[in-house]
């Protein structure tokens, strides 16, 4: 009941509601509100305050989650690793949107035709790392950089590289550019690179296509990974490279748990999909 209760907390500290959090454990409002409360009683302190629709946590809960958070998930991978996967057992590909748009569709839509028991989500890389580790999947895509700590096979596909997008033709290095969100540890070593260019991002999006899609439109140069030119056709005119560049790419990843590899289906579609990119 303690893990139930941890579990029910985690969640609501993303979802911000009892009826997200129950929509998304497939369980009722009240069963929320009670595995909160056995909780509370249990560890003698208060966790949540209501705040109009939304559920505030309290420092306690916070302390709680930074404490117990990491392990709880270790060991619900853990525990993931030993479920036996049969014909019919639901596989989880977790995955960048840029990369199964770019570099997936094809593979996968032939691969479905042999093994319809495959789900896709598409979450930003430090989810996916997060649901990797929990066992909430069984195989991540993700691009970008990797927690320093991490108990998972990380199989380095490439280094993808990076365009400069624009309406216009450019001729050198622009002062300014569109660029995905700088804060997200994926793509926080761009920055160092921006600014030994001299380049000031311009705006932080959070979709490497909306992006290429304000850029096609005149507003300001954006850099877009390969994935997403070819996703969009951009067209050769529009995509400005050089040298100083080089630096600006990002690497991509499938990441599994070890024991997870062991499964003849996981390790057949990791193989499939490792296989693209040789």
């Amino acid at each position: 009941m303690l893990l139930e209760g941890i579990e029910t907390l985690l969640v609501l500290a993303e979802e911000g509601t009892m009826s997200r959090t129950g929509s998304r454990l497939y369980i009722s409002q009240s069963a929320v509100s009670k595995r909160i409360a056995k909780l509370e009683a249990t560890l003698g302190t208060k966790l949540i305050i209501p705040a109009g629709r939304l559920i505030k946590l309290t420092p306690d809960a916070h302390a709680l989650i930074k404490n117990v958070g990491p392990s709880f998930n270790e060991i619900r991978g853990l525990i993931f690793e030993h479920q036996n996967l049969d014909d019919q057992s639901i596989i989880t590909l977790d995955c960048s949107e840029t990369l199964v748009a770019g570099y997936l569709a094809n593979a996968l839509g032939t691969y479905f035709q042999k093994d319809k028991y495959i789900s896709i989500t598409t979450h930003h890389t430090p989810v996916i790392v997060e649901n990797v580790q929990s066992g909430k999947a069984s195989i991540g895509f993700c691009a970008g950089h990797l927690p320093a700590q991490y108990s998972f096979i990380a199989e380095h596909l490439m280094d993808e590289p990076f365009k400069l997008v624009f309406k216009q033709p450019l001729t050198a290095l622009p002062k300014a550019i569109v660029v995905n969100d700088l804060k997200n540890p994926s793509n926080i070593s761009q920055a160092a690179v921006l600014q030994k260019l001299g380049i000031t991002p311009l705006m932080e999006m959070d979709s490497y296509t909306a992006s290429a899609q304000l850029a096609l439109a005149g507003m300001a140069p954006a850099l877009v990974p390969q994935s997403i030119v070819k996703t969009l056709s951009i067209d050769d005119k529009y995509c400005f490279e050089s040298a100083e560049l080089a630096e600006l790419t990002r690497p991509i990843y499938l990441i599994y748990r070890q024991n997870s590899y062991k499964q003849p289906r996981v390790k057949n579609l990791v193989e499939t999909i490792a296989n693209l990119f040789v």
